[in-house]
């Protein structure tokens, strides 16, 4: 079986209708339809919504039930980001290290400073939400949509990734830079 695939889904806050392979979900920050493929179908019991493949193992070889566990695993995992996406926003803070680096927000755009000779402009999803603090330095997004938001702020850290050496650039807040000594060259 698989591990992932067979954990239920809470779905508190979240109004969730089956209809045959399609999931329609209604929450507070969002609504949609997930189709889940032939292979899976779904059901609710106790305020938990579990996915299960629709064959049994009997008459399906190795590989095939193989193929089953993988689909099973990576549509439960899409599935749940969608639900806890409608019922609460996902959340990434980046950090803008560096002299003179800087973010600012404007109309539909972020305008970041990042010592080159010109300014970079990114526009914003419109599912996404920015907000920027006082300084310019750290930047915090937020969206429903989990995968939307991780390359947005992919997207944002590729445009000055952060250095070894002074750590200069743009950085998730989680991730940890490993510093480099500086100066070490040859006599």
């Amino acid at each position: 079986m698989s591990k992932i695939g067979r954990k239920p889904i809470n779905i508190d806050g979240v109004k969730v209708e089956i209809k045959g392979h399609d999931v329609h979900y209604q929450g507070p920050k969002s609504t949609g339809v997930y189709h889940l493929p032939l292979e899976l179908t779904a059901h609710t019991k106790d305020a938990q919504l579990y996915v299960v493949p629709t064959h049994s193992r009997e008459g399906i070889s190795q590989k095939q039930l193989r193929n089953i566990h993988r689909v099973w695993g990576l549509h439960h995992a899409l599935l749940a980001n969608e639900l806890t996406g409608a019922a609460k926003e996902f959340e990434k803070l980046l950090e803008i290290n560096g002299l003179g680096y800087k973010a600012a927000l404007a109309d539909k755009k972020i305008i970041f400073t990042l010592g080159y000779s010109h300014k970079i402009e990114k526009d914003i999803p419109a599912t996404v939400a920015v907000e920027i603090d006082r300084s310019g330095q750290k930047v915090k997004v937020r969206s429903f949509d989990k995968n939307l938001i991780g390359e947005f702020c992919s997207d944002i850290r590729k445009l000055r990734e952060p250095e070894p050496y002074k750590g200069k650039g743009i950085k998730l807040q989680t991730e940890v830079i490993f510093r480099k000594a500086a100066g070490k060259g040859k006599k």
